[in-house]
């Protein structure tokens, strides 16, 4: 069974995106009062082939690689400190890859957060490799720190942004994204993004199930529903309610470019049981404007 420690984890490369990570990290352990923990996974693909390494001078590109991780590291601790000098920051730069050392630290963390791109990333790319993976994998919530138009800077301001469609995925979401806005003294939008046309896959077609205005009143009133004990809870939240009829993915899409973060689940109602990730946080990761949370379904016990 995994213990969760009262901390956050932030993936390292020294990239300029991993720095836009930590410091978004930084901030938020602060505001949380919870231990930062700084991690970077050796990249040593290529230096090893089967049991042994790969040439003489495979030892000094060793030395290198762990070299650069140190630095890596240190330059976080520096931003860190920078942000919050009396912030608990550990660190662990272990010999193994960035994926699966995130992931394992997703069991242990309250929240993983990684860049958008890592040193490895080519400059066009949405997102890089280990970040999309680890956010299909990751067993906490997961956020991919971005900013608008792939721009480096990460919005300060604006209101927290929360998808909610009903589901149990969506409920947690909400409980994050409530704690959040009224950490950050900001507006929460809840955006409830309703379709009322399904498409007949076979034939291409179109056709309407129900009457547009007998559906507008149902997902009103689901929207209500899901949000009024959580409005109790946080009454220092000022929450604003957006109902409107389009894809989920395109409402939140559009929403991030005036949002400071947008929080969805991991799946939503329309997600089949055995997928990793849904289209809408899929969607969400790679285009936004602003960090991405994504919260993961809570364990079974």
């Amino acid at each position: 069974m995994s213990t969760i420690e009262p901390r956050i984890t932030v993936g390292v490369d020294g990239s300029v995106g991993s720095a836009a990570a930590v410091a978004w990290a930084a901030n938020l352990a602060s505001r949380r009062h919870l231990e930062l923990k700084v991690v970077h996974g050796l990249q040593l693909a290529g230096v090893y082939y089967g049991g042994g390494m790969l040439g003489a001078g495979a030892e000094a590109l060793f030395d290198a690689i762990r070299a650069d991780g140190e630095r890596a590291i240190a330059d976080a601790c520096s931003l860190v400190a920078s942000i919050d000098k009396d912030l608990v920051v550990t660190t662990e730069q272990p010999n193994e890859p960035p994926v699966p050392l995130l992931i394992e630290e997703s069991r242990h963390a309250r929240m993983l957060i990684v860049g958008r791109t890592g040193a490895g990333g080519f400059a066009d790319m949405l997102l890089g490799g280990t970040a999309a993976t680890v956010v299909a994998h990751a067993h906490c919530p997961i956020a991919v720190v971005r900013g608008r138009d792939g721009a480096t800077a990460v919005p300060g301001s604006g209101p927290v942004v929360v998808g909610v469609d009903g589901s149990p995925n969506s409920e947690q979401a909400l409980a994050i994204a409530f704690e959040e806005a009224s950490l950050r003294g900001t507006p929460l939008i809840a955006l409830h993004a309703w379709n009322d046309v399904t498409y007949e896959d076979a034939f291409g077609t179109a056709r309407i199930l129900t009457p547009p205005d007998t559906l507008e009143d149902d997902e009103e009133r689901l929207l209500g529903q899901r949000l009024a004990g959580w409005q109790e809870k946080y009454p220092d939240v000022e929450v604003r309610r957006v109902l409107v009829r389009d894809r989920p993915r395109h409402a939140l899409l559009e929403a991030s470019a005036e949002a400071q973060l947008v929080v969805v689940g991991s799946r939503g109602r329309g997600g089949f049981t055995g997928m990793l990730l849904g289209s809408t946080s899929q969607a969400l990761v790679q285009h936004a404007q602003c960090p991405v949370l994504v919260v993961r379904p809570e364990p079974k016990a």
